[in-house]
């Protein structure tokens, strides 16, 4: 065991008084854990694992990446793997190997980066009586003292750097999370305006954009958790503001036309297509939605659904409605919005409104939302299913039968 001596620093360094105090609580650690009072503090530790963990909270404590590059180089000159901070851990590496190990660092930059390990009370300077660093070996080659850097003090903090690493990836992840969320309302807004304004709706949506792209400037990699927290707070109330407004915009004048509307299709709604389910049957896939193509000349325009039938096939949709889906035209509304989710331009939903016909062309936007997973391209499937439907190969029946038998 080597012999703790040289408590002041050689030449013209003086002594101050937190190293002074950083020697005194590292001896009665040392003590207390001998006298088997220190707790959960061993005074063991890994020496990489604890590399690692202090990588993540040097901001705690005041360190950087060059220091901890340094103290890298002072770990390698100990051989074993855990530093056992229970009796001190000299190393006593010359100027020039600690130069050669800490990247080529010059002797100025050595020494203000080790006088910060130890202002962070992690490290000691262990001084001969002419400055140098070696050791005394007895016969039997054990080292009798030592003079350099004692590590013991890094080895009994352990417990207190991975605590703060734990608190920095806590925090780290927090604000991972506070953007993830802020990137997601951006977005969700920006289409809910372009699908408003696209449409012509009555609203302040220019209001609205102005509000938004004060909200949109970049997001500082410094950027500290409570402005993102602000900025997600006022994304949130605005989100609610213009969804309330674009579904305000989309609501009946009068709901007894919703009722009208909902019993036409009722009545319709027992409907027979044996031909159409006989094409299900051998056709379909039940992982892929069928795209109800059909030898016969039929472009799907017109057709009958019940909203009910609808709803059944397809209950997905009903998570994006404001006040749940009651008639064809609250179901319209949340067809828009859901296609300006999904990414599908305004052009090729006009191009299926056209070709297919309201009822068809929202019951294609629940289907495609309903599988949303196994569909690479909305737009590109919603044009696909347009374009067949101009060729008469389209009927939409087979489509949510294929989806009602998934759910069977």
């Amino acid at each position: 065991m080597t012999e703790r001596l040289a408590t002041t620093p050689f030449g013209g360094g003086r002594m101050r008084a937190d190293i002074f105090s950083l020697q005194r609580r590292t001896t009665k650690r040392q003590e207390a854990i001998a006298a088997g009072h220190g707790g959960n503090n061993s005074g063991q530790a890994d020496k990489w694992e604890l590399l690692r963990s202090l990588a993540d909270a040097r901001g705690h404590y005041g360190l950087s990446d060059r220091a901890l590059t340094v103290l890298d180089a002072l770990m390698s000159f100990h051989p074993q793997r855990v530093l056992d901070g229970r009796t001190p851990i000299i190393v006593f590496p010359s100027n020039h190997e600690l130069s050669l190990r800490s990247r080529g660092m010059s002797g100025a930059t050595l020494r203000r980066h080790i006088a910060a390990l130890v202002s962070a009370g992690l490290l000691l300077r262990r001084d001969s009586p002419n400055g140098k660093r070696y050791c005394r070996r007895d016969g039997d080659g054990q080292a009798e003292q030592a003079f350099g850097f004692d590590l013991a003090p890094l080895a009994l903090a352990a417990n207190e750097i991975h605590a703060a690493a734990e608190q920095v990836r806590a925090e780290a992840k927090a604000g991972r999370i506070l953007r993830s969320e802020i990137t997601l309302h951006l977005r969700d807004l920006a289409k809910t305006l372009e699908a408003a304004q696209d449409a012509q709706m009555a609203g302040s949506w220019g209001d609205y954009a102005s509000r938004l792209e004060s909200l949109s400037g970049r997001l500082s990699r410094a950027a500290d958790k409570t402005g993102l927290i602000e900025r997600r707070d006022a994304l949130v109330r605005l989100r609610a503001e213009v969804e309330n407004a674009y579904f305000t915009a989309l609501e009946p004048r009068e709901m007894s036309a919703c009722d009208a509307e909902n019993e036409r299709h009722i009545q319709n709604s027992n409907i027979d297509h044996p031909i159409e389910t006989r094409q299900v049957q051998t056709e379909t896939k039940p992982s892929a939605v069928y795209d109800g193509t059909d030898k016969r000349k039929n472009t799907g325009k017109g057709e009958q659904i019940a909203l009910t039938t609808l709803l059944s096939a397809c209950p997905t949709i009903r998570d994006y409605s404001r006040d749940g889906i009651t008639c064809w035209r609250e179901a319209r509304g949340t067809a828009e919005l859901v296609r300006s989710m999904l990414g599908i331009t305004p052009s090729a939903w006009r191009d299926a409104l056209e070709t297919l016909g309201e009822i068809s062309a929202i019951t294609v936007i629940a289907a495609i939302l309903e599988r949303a997973e196994d569909i690479r391209s909305p737009g590109g499937y919603l044009r696909d299913l347009t374009r067949k439907a101009q060729k008469g190969q389209f009927s939409i029946h087979p489509m949510l039968n294929a989806l009602r038998s998934e759910m069977q």
